[in-house]
């Protein structure tokens, strides 16, 4: 019989006793600098992007951004936030890592750190303050039922946040057993139990709320969502750990994503640096959407058009003309791409990298000077 390692056992360390391999400071783009060049190919590419993006919201339709945590780390959160203000983007949706940095970022102006150094000394992903704060606010954004994306991107805007009395939440237990929030309550009474966490106002100041992606959505309005994997992200690696709390808010963002893809008929998918979670997250969650409707007797979701950004090479398969390659060529077995192009729309794979596409494609969109 195997028994189940206990974390709460775990050593944490401060972290900013942990080597950060970058800096909020030096990695910004500033969103009115000239951005980096591109190949004909590439400017091409960027081109057919703007159109679609214009034309998807000339008639109010959706322009979804899936990204992993490279975009963030490439320091794209002004330009971003440029593209959110606009209303060029209608949501966004991230995988766990891109969150973790993006808060300590936003809290500590520094990231990342050496994965072969730090699992060798058991070290890696040990951060107190990381695994702590990230965890504070999916347990309280989950009173206000909020999910991973808003309740992290609020306690970033608001330096903190409130957490209730032991008697508060025992008594909102004992008098509604049946409310939908009796988990959430529950859970949050616990974590103040077994993690000696103070009750009422805490006060996490966010130094460089500008280097967060997170926040500056949460301020201009636009939803972000969260789609992590248990065990994918460091802030499994602390006591406070619970598999529930990341669920719960996951569960919704999940639902709330359904809610957007409901607005992308003409709209856009644009997918940058996200290799795995987009793809696989977004192909289901189309198909939620689609059998929703088609029970109510609506058309599927149609018309909209897909843009993938990554560094890889495609596989030299031209994938908006020629469709799915067969499985004899190794492009086929390039996930990001295949997936998107099964998703009932245009797809183009645009090899860029990533923080300079966006950067080109904000100047296309707007006058980044105003």
């Amino acid at each position: 019989m195997i028994t189940p390692i206990d974390l709460k056992k775990l050593r944490v360390f401060p972290l900013d006793e942990r080597k950060s391999l970058t800096r909020a400071d030096e990695i910004l783009l500033d969103p009115v600098g000239k951005p980096a060049p591109l190949d004909a190919s590439q400017a091409a590419g960027v081109a057919r992007c703007v159109a679609d993006i214009q034309a998807s919201r000339e008639k109010g339709a959706g322009v979804i951004l899936f990204y992993g945590a490279h975009l963030l780390r490439n320091g794209t959160a002004a330009i971003l936030g440029r593209l959110m203000e606009r209303g060029l983007l209608t949501h966004l949706a991230t995988n766990g890592a891109g969150t973790i940095h993006d808060w300590e970022y936003a809290w500590l102006g520094r990231s990342t750190e050496s994965v072969k150094a730090n699992v060798a000394t058991g070290t890696f992903g040990t951060w107190d303050e990381t695994g702590r704060n990230i965890h504070i606010a999916l347990l309280i954004g989950a009173l206000r039922n909020e999910g991973y994306g808003v309740a992290l991107g609020r306690f970033i805007a608001e330096d903190g946040t409130t957490i209730p009395t032991v008697e508060e939440l025992e008594s909102q237990i004992r008098a509604e057993p049946s409310h939908p929030l009796t988990g959430a309550r529950a859970e949050v009474l616990q974590a103040i139990r077994e993690n000696g966490l103070p009750t009422g106002r805490i006060h996490v100041e966010h130094k460089w709320k500008h280097a967060s992606i997170l926040c500056r959505a949460f301020q201009a309005g636009v939803l972000v969502t969260v789609h992590p994997g248990i065990g994918y992200d460091i802030i499994t690696n602390h006591p406070m750990f619970t598999g529930s709390s990341i669920g719960r808010a996951a569960g919704l963002d999940f639902k709330l994503l359904g809610g957007s893809v409901e607005s992308l008929d003409g709209g856009v998918v644009l997918s940058v640096g996200s290799a795995i979670m987009g793809p696989q997250v977004f192909e289901k969650i189309l198909s939620c959407v689609n059998n929703l409707r088609i029970q109510a007797g609506r058309p599927i979701v149609s018309g909209h058009t897909i843009h993938v950004v990554d560094l890889q090479d495609g596989g030299g398969w031209d994938w908006s003309a020629q469709g799915e390659p067969p499985k004899t060529n190794p492009a086929y077995y390039l996930r990001f791409c295949k997936s998107y192009s099964r998703m009932g729309a245009t797809m183009h794979y645009h090899q860029c990298d990533n923080a300079a596409f966006v950067h080109n494609l904000l100047h296309q969109l707007s006058d980044v000077s105003s």
